[in-house]
């Protein structure tokens, strides 16, 4: 009786699965049919072809960080190889014209484009906002970005499709849904299995509160959140038909969670090594004041926080002998309110410290502004732990100053290594460590630190932007066949 009485539960409730499913099929096909439909074709170029439409997932390319130099280099590459090609951006900076961000990007970057852009203002960037979720923001924001992917495919639908800046969740939207071929770079992954071993360990970081390192029971949940985000995350990434990754530091993290291998390689991220090659290269000349100079985004994960305290230690403990006077220049680009905010706290820093005199903040300045700087330097500073590349750490050793990283990620696997058997900069890992180390830098002679600087130039042209192009271009091959 038992069995007839689940067996007459069961077999219902197994009936109107399948219904539902193959309903779902049907409905999600449809939309895809619809969709299809709606694609935005460009007219018929002078050899009667359409042209193929790339477009790249930026929400933020009007920001002037890493991401957006590899974004216009990446357009520009394409622009150079492929006449019948029109590429789109995705793109919430809805402040700013087309004109405006083009006109930014070679302010910024000297990156100056060859055609047009057709650039798609997005009305719900807010979505992926990370204030816009104080807990479960890493899920919050990937489930913000297919909302915000569905509202791009809506207003263009590409024939190609390339992620740059990381918001793999909208990869099966546009694949499945709007028939693109799936391209991405990625620039960091969602989530790390560094980030799992943070958690794992309960140690306190920027994205592991200090109350739920506490606590055993938040830790074992916030470990299986992490676990099953971690999954999903590789179940979307899989879905691309090219990965391009920036770093070997990347590369591991993303072959472990995203399983896609055969299309998988490193590609470099742009930086403009030559303009600062041109910066000329000799024994420092005796001066009154030295500058410390600092190249990244305000984000939290860059912890500027520590490049202050460090720069406080090394002014307080007077380690430098009769040192002339130091400054740190901070410079970079703020995104958005919460960026401005946390500039405004690092001042609070600066003051708490004593220090506000000596620390200079440098936001959103002109290319020429910061090659001069650089050129001025005599310290590179770079502070991320597990930075994925380091774009900021290559202009440095490009420019001619002594580069001190972190202990971590891209500088240490991928930049600051030897070449030819040689010092190329030095990596730290924590307060203590960087100030001792710029101690030894400013310790060594004129002669010894120009040694270093010339073999950091000379370790940096694998990074350059034709490099760049070469393999790039190698690897988004597939996507145009």
């Amino acid at each position: 009786a038992r069995f007839r009485l689940l067996c007459s539960l069961l077999l219902p409730a197994l009936f109107l699965s399948g219904i539902l499913c193959i309903l779902l099929v049907v409905l999600l096909w449809g939309v895809r049919l619809w969709i299809q439909r709606k694609k935005q074709w460009s007219s018929a170029g002078r050899d009667g072809k359409r042209p193929l439409l790339v477009a790249f997932f930026h929400p933020y390319c009007n920001a002037g960080g890493g991401g957006e130099r590899v974004l216009w280099c990446a357009i520009r590459t394409l622009q150079k190889k492929y006449r019948n090609v029109t590429c789109v951006v995705y793109t919430g900076d809805r402040d700013a014209t087309g004109e405006e961000i083009v006109e930014g990007a070679f302010r910024r970057f000297n990156i100056k484009l060859i055609h047009p852009v057709k650039f798609v203002f997005l009305e719900k960037r807010f979505l992926v906002e990370a204030s816009l979720y104080p807990h479960f923001t890493l899920l919050g924001q990937s489930l913000g970005s297919v909302f915000l992917g569905w509202e791009a495919l809506l207003k263009c639908v590409p024939d190609i499709y390339i992620d740059s800046m990381g918001y793999a969740f909208t990869i099966p939207l546009f694949k499945y849904l709007g028939g693109c071929r799936i391209g991405c770079y990625v620039h960091y992954p969602t989530i790390s299995t560094d980030m799992l071993s943070v958690v794992r360990n309960q140690d306190t970081r920027f994205n592991n509160a200090a109350f739920i390192t506490s606590s055993p029971l938040f830790s074992k949940f916030k470990l299986a959140y992490y676990y099953f985000f971690a999954f999903m995350y590789g179940l979307v990434g899989s879905c691309s038909d090219v990965v391009m990754v920036n770093s070997s530091w990347t590369l591991n993290h993303i072959l472990s969670l995203w399983r896609a291998g055969a299309c998988t390689s490193v590609v470099y991220p742009p930086c403009d090594v030559q303009t600062f090659l041109d910066i000329p290269l000799e024994v420092e000349k005796s001066t009154s004041e030295y500058s410390i100079v600092s190249v990244s985004q305000f984000r939290p994960e860059k912890d500027h926080p520590l490049q202050i305290r460090a720069f406080a230690k090394l002014l307080k403990e007077k380690r430098v002998g009769q040192q002339p006077s130091l400054k740190l220049i901070l410079i970079g680009g703020c995104r958005n309110q919460q960026d401005e905010e946390r500039v405004n706290n690092l001042k609070c820093l600066c003051e708490e410290l004593g220090v506000s005199d000596d620390v200079i903040f440098r936001i959103n300045i002109p290319f020429e502004e910061l090659k001069r700087h650089l050129a001025e330097a005599t310290i590179g500073l770079h502070t991320m732990w597990n930075e994925h590349f380091g774009i900021g750490v290559v202009e440095c050793m490009a420019a001619g100053t002594v580069i001190l990283a972190h202990n971590s990620g891209g500088p240490k696997l991928d930049i600051v290594v030897p070449h030819e058997g040689r010092v190329t900069g030095f990596l730290a890992e924590d307060e203590d460590s960087y100030a001792d180390t710029m101690v030894y830098i400013f310790s060594l002679s004129p002669e010894k630190r120009l040694e270093i600087r010339e073999n950091a130039r000379r370790s940096v042209h694998r990074f350059s932007e034709q490099h760049f192009e070469d393999t790039f271009l190698l690897s988004v091959e597939p996507l145009f066949k």
